[in-house]
């Protein structure tokens, strides 16, 4: 069913949110972001004529809301198949539980559980410090300033964190910041700014990082080391002889090894702790995306007052 024509930037972006409804979040904030920079240049670019009267112009080039959103969602199709991961032979028993050290996400995962202290740390020292000179700062006059400054560098972040975070699960993240009406003026954004539960969340993610990352860096630490450890007993006990040169030689276990026939079973128990450890590596990678996306992706914004349609995020 067609719909009017919009008359201004804010009835564009709320139409193109309301045709592209059920399409995945981090989607629809970059399709919002895109067509206000867009949209925008275009009316400054025209100042002779009225915002309606561009829109009217730029019809034909830009197309309406309905055509814009049905090129996001295609160009996400092409480009999502391109990215997935090939789909491997499916198997079953030892074959299906050994075959995650094929999958290339259980390996960024577990990159990914290594360096969470190094970013936990980083973005837990840059809130706290950003959130406390911003109230210490709040009676001078380069408190606002500093405050917007300090909000500005979390956008940043988050999108960097977002594009880590897509690269090691592969789950859909915002290439682009979150859509803001600029139509009340300077004041009235940054009122929506401080409102917006997305600000909020994104710092809410930079402080919980600690925790989450030196739990995952433990994990991954007590994990790889006991499980290579354990597998590398036979390699290291075996080889070890009183002759060289053809003499039959007698194997020397370490003492606390015991019996000779002990160090294949402690081999298999160090490889079941590795692949446990990428098992679990793949499970973490996929709970802190869906965890990442929940913080870092605005489910929706208001774009206009005719609709209060929210899209739902799916992926």
């Amino acid at each position: 069913m067609s719909r009017n024509a919009p008359r201004s930037i804010d009835q564009y972006l709320s139409q193109l949110r309301d045709a592209l409804a059920g399409a995945d979040a981090a989607l629809i904030q970059d399709a919002l972001y895109d067509a206000e920079e867009y949209l925008r240049a275009e009316v400054a670019a025209h100042p002779d004529k009225s915002e309606s009267d561009v829109l009217e112009l730029i019809a034909s080039t830009y197309g309406a809301p309905e055509e814009v959103a049905a090129a996001y969602r295609d160009t996400e199709i092409k480009v999502s198949a391109a990215m997935a991961t090939p789909r491997r032979i499916p198997r079953s028993g030892a074959g299906k539980m050994f075959a995650v050290f094929l999958d290339p996400r259980a390996y960024t995962s577990l990159f990914f559980m290594f360096l969470s202290l190094v970013t936990g740390i980083l973005y837990f020292t840059f809130t706290v410090v950003g959130l406390s000179l911003s109230a210490g700062f709040s009676v001078l006059i380069i408190g606002i300033p500093f405050f917007l400054a300090f909000l500005a560098v979390s956008r940043v972040l988050s999108l960097a964190e977002g594009r880590l975070i897509e690269a090691i699960s592969g789950e859909r993240m915002p290439r682009r910041p979150v859509y803001r009406s600029r139509s009340g003026g300077f004041w009235a954004s940054v009122g929506e700014m401080l409102k917006d539960r997305h600000t909020w969340s994104t710092l809410a993610y930079f402080v919980l990082m600690l925790p989450l990352g030196i739990i995952y860096f433990v994990l991954a630490v007590v994990g790889f080391s006991v499980g290579l450890s354990l597998f590398a007993v036979p390699f290291l006990s075996v080889g070890i002889y009183s002759g060289l040169f053809g003499d039959p030689g007698v194997w020397i276990n370490p003492p606390w090894l015991g019996a000779w026939w002990i160090a294949p079973w402690i081999a298999v128990l160090g490889a079941l702790i590795l692949t446990g450890l990428m098992h679990l590596a793949r499970g973490v990678g996929k709970m802190h995306a869906a965890f990442a996306k929940a913080l870092l992706v605005a489910p929706g914004q208001a774009a206009g007052s005719e609709s209060q349609a929210v899209p739902a995020a799916a992926h």
